[in-house]
């Protein structure tokens, strides 16, 4: 049977600009650049998160700071060496990209709706056993780590995260379970601690899981949960 890869890994993206674009790599004399687009959440905090896109979509009065978008595209994962370490990298790949006006009234019907200015919906593999954990203030969390299969015998590998009733739910779940998933993506700054005890602040992206469904081969078992939680 046909996979629709686009079925697997879908987003949309409303933000503005931040910085300048940078370039990232070359196929076949096609350029593409990274820029980076910020999105408001409703707690007034901000995820700032890396979009990758071709030169042929975009113009570089587009991509000037300040310019307001809507991006849609995949949340798409990629390895590279760091210090001879492997390290996932994430970034948005875009399919589309418009500008989008202030006034504009495809965005205010978009503003009606919840997460549409930031929604990934994606259906794939738990690859990791599921890590439940609390804090200390009883806040129930899982960190889920899902492969999602595209085109050409590759996988995105995806890092999400639950909460509440979903976190519980997920702890008791396998490897290779197939499951979808709607949620929103987000930025967190970390710190990495070297060897040598120097500090370096770095900035992860995940997905926050809003809903949760299990597939299976007949049937599938709803568990939707729409949590309404943002990561601090």
């Amino acid at each position: 049977m046909d996979t629709n890869y686009l079925e697997n890994n879908n987003l949309t993206l409303v933000g503005k600009v931040t910085g300048e674009k940078r370039f990232s790599h070359e196929i076949y004399g096609e350029r593409f650049y990274v820029f980076d687009l910020e999105i408001a959440r409703l707690s007034g905090n901000s995820d700032i998160i890396p979009i990758t896109v071709s030169e042929r979509l975009i113009t570089d009065e587009m991509v000037a700071a300040g310019r307001k978008l809507l991006v849609k595209g995949q949340f798409r994962s990629y390895n590279t060496y760091d210090s001879e370490k492997n390290r996932l990298i994430l970034t948005v790949f875009a399919k589309d990209i418009k500008e989008v006006e202030e006034n504009d009234q495809e965005e205010n019907e978009m503003a009606k709706k919840d997460m549409v200015t930031n929604e990934v919906v994606l259906i794939g593999y738990i690859c990791k056993p599921p890590i439940y954990r609390q804090t200390p203030f009883g806040r129930e969390i899982a960190d889920v780590l899902l492969a999602v299969n595209r085109a050409y015998n590759k996988s995105d590998y995806i890092p999400t995260i639950a909460w509440g009733r979903n976190a519980r739910f997920c702890q008791n779940l396998e490897v290779g379970t197939k499951v979808k998933l709607v949620g929103r993506v987000q930025s967190r700054m970390y710190e990495k601690k070297h060897e040598d005890g120097t500090v370096e602040n770095r900035v992860a992206y995940e997905v926050s899981i809003g809903s949760l469904e299990l597939i299976e081969e007949n049937n599938g078992t709803d568990v939707k949960e729409d949590e309404n939680q943002e990561a601090v």
